[in-house]
């Protein structure tokens, strides 16, 4: 499984996780496009809005494998603001996925806002997670 380093562990300040830390040994917990009601909290909403803002800018428009991403967290934008290149295969942690930046935007223009733009503390919330976030053989990473 990928590990994408430099990606936010989670939305500072919340509970909300943005990675996993390993794989699951009975295999990766499947993507499921989840519907978007309108009476989600707003931590949740503000939580995809974060999760998206950090899938840009860390990947554009680029293809990207899921690797450690958190299917939870993907599920909420599958199929519409995260697409799979290719055919979907649910359970795959190389699943390349990519961003459709046009639904992006529509769906959040928020976080094309420019200067008005959302500010979530991603360096902030890097340094934290670089402090603990240890590779598959258990060792600290230094």
């Amino acid at each position: 499984m990928l590990k994408h380093r430099g990606f936010p562990g989670r939305l500072p300040s919340t509970d909300h996780q943005f990675v996993i830390r390993r794989g699951n040994a009975k295999g990766a917990t499947p993507l499921v496009a989840r519907e978007r009601y309108r009476d989600r909290s707003p931590s949740d909403r503000r939580a995809d809005v974060g999760f998206l803002a950090a899938l840009i800018e860390h990947f554009g428009d680029e293809p990207f494998e899921r690797g450690n991403l958190d299917a939870g967290r993907l599920s909420w934008l599958l199929g519409r603001e995260v697409v799979a290149v290719g055919k979907l295969d649910p359970r795959s942690y190389e699943q390349l996925l990519r961003v459709d930046l046009a639904r992006a935007r529509a769906s959040f223009p928020e976080i094309f806002a420019g200067h008005d733009a959302p500010d979530f503390g991603w360096e902030q919330a890097d340094d934290e997670q670089d402090d603990d976030f240890g590779d598959d053989s258990g060792e600290e990473r230094r």
